[in-house]
């Protein structure tokens, strides 16, 4: 069975940060994107950030460039997304998906963490 589990939401101030983890078991994270997605309230979910396992690769969102980190750890099967210099608008539930092997879409999803920042 497939599950992705997120963890390291929180409350946090303006300015702050946070550092949100997505450990996956069932599926290893090689030959995959894996990326964070977050839906705030009253709003469609949208795409934060992903990473291509194989060769480290990245992408942003234009709202969180130079803000936010995505990164790996090859030997936890583990994605991290670092967020920094954090605003109220990027209160939202945050997801962690990553890709079928043969579809390339974001198929496995996790059941998000919550964060919250204070003006």
């Amino acid at each position: 069975q497939v599950r992705l589990v997120e963890s390291g939401g929180g409350l946090v101030q303006t300015g702050g940060s946070l550092r949100l983890s997505c450990a996956a078991s069932g599926l290893t994270f090689s030959n995959r994107f894996t990326g964070w997605f977050r839906q705030a309230p009253g709003k469609e979910r949208e795409f934060v950030s992903a990473i291509n396992w194989d060769d480290g690769s990245t992408h942003y969102a234009d709202s969180v460039k130079g803000r936010f980190t995505i990164s790996r750890d090859i030997a936890k099967n583990t994605v991290y997304l670092q967020m920094n210099s954090l605003k109220p608008e990027d209160t939202a539930v945050y997801f962690c998906a990553t890709t079928s092997r043969i579809t390339m879409r974001y198929d496995y999803w996790g059941q998000g963490t919550q964060v919250t920042v204070s003006s």
